[in-house]
């Protein structure tokens, strides 16, 4: 055979077969052909609210992976999706990476692993670690070229799909609840990254947040939306995704809703809208005639029938609207 070329570090080259073979020092295992494939794609971002999977919403992304290489990224956790995701449908392979240190974010095999795949899914754990690890990485550079240049999907569940918008929660001092966030916006548990880590179409301004059947999440998300428009100038906006439920957003801008709960779709009521109280050691005051946020709820089905336009910020269809409100760090709801 021709003369091989390999990268030293974790490369080991039989002599008397010719084959350079790699092993990848974040893989957790392979379940497929081990050989890659190149396979036509469709871009796509999938949002789930943790909990247990949505089996549609892995399906909508193995369609768009044309049956290609599915990469499963974490920081913490075991290779479960291996088999899980291999099950559901025609893929080539299913791999798990478990990157958990910024030198392994910036490994050469890890880094070709992850930029060969043709659907990308990022397990839950916690965000910080993902910020930590990843964040300026060879990782984060591979991830916002496989989206936005090879055009393929990427999804997240609960810390993964914390991640994925523009304005994202960062946890970095842990978790937040909605009556720390409501009575302080700016309490120290409330860090936030804005536009400097992943890039996914439609979410340039928007924020994520999981686990959203819990009430306590609400507020918390709204606080978040009140900081995007006192730091960054923009009108906050954001997607709360129940568990066992997914927003599927199509290349054109749709969001489907599959699963068995609910996606919250919220936007700041216009740039003006802006809250009366935004600062350091005082309560949320975000009351705008009870009119601060529209919210757009949208109930799930294993069909997707219930449909969301990121492009306008409108539902297309299955939604309810209401609005949010604070009234001195206390939340509030309208109709």
């Amino acid at each position: 055979m021709d003369t091989v070329k390999c990268i030293f570090y974790g490369v080991f080259l039989s002599a008397l077969s010719g084959v350079c073979e790699t092993v990848n020092p974040a893989s957790l295992g392979l379940v497929g052909d081990t050989a890659d494939v190149i396979r036509p794609t469709s871009g796509g971002t999938v949002l789930v609210g943790g909990g247990p999977d949505v089996d549609e919403a892995m399906q909508w992304m193995i369609t768009k992976s044309g049956g290609g290489d599915f990469v499963v990224l974490r920081a913490t956790g075991t290779n479960a999706y291996n088999s899980y995701i291999y099950g559901l449908g025609s893929v080539n392979s299913v791999e798990t990476l478990l990157i958990n240190s910024r030198t392994l974010a910036n490994d050469l095999l890890v880094e070709a692993a992850i930029r060969g795949a043709e659907a990308i899914f990022i397990a839950g754990g916690d965000q910080a670690n993902y910020v930590n690890y990843w964040k300026d990485t060879k990782v984060e550079a591979a991830l916002n070229y496989l989206r936005n240049v090879k055009q393929i999907p990427i999804g997240g569940t609960s810390a993964g799909c914390a991640i994925l918008g523009g304005t994202y929660f960062s946890a970095l001092y842990g978790t937040v609840t909605s009556s720390e966030a409501l009575g302080n916006p700016y309490i120290s548990y409330l860090t936030l990254g804005h536009n400097d880590f992943l890039s996914q179409p439609y979410l340039s301004n928007v924020i994520t947040d999981t686990h959203f059947n819990n009430p306590d999440r609400r507020g918390r998300l709204i606080t978040f939306l009140a900081r995007m428009n006192q730091d960054y100038g923009v009108v906050g906006r954001g997607i709360g995704v129940d568990e066992s439920t997914a927003v599927c957003i199509e290349s054109g801008g749709t969001g489907r809703v599959f699963g068995s709960g609910t996606a919250f779709f919220l936007s700041q009521n216009g740039l003006a809208s802006k809250p009366e109280t935004c600062v350091n050691g005082s309560p949320l005051d975000w009351y705008r005639n009870r009119q601060a946020v529209i919210v757009c709820k949208i109930v799930g089905s294993r069909a997707g029938s219930g449909s969301f336009d990121l492009n306008t910020w409108s539902q297309i269809s299955g939604g309810i609207n209401q609005y949010y409100y604070i009234n001195r760090g206390i939340l509030g709801i309208s109709v």
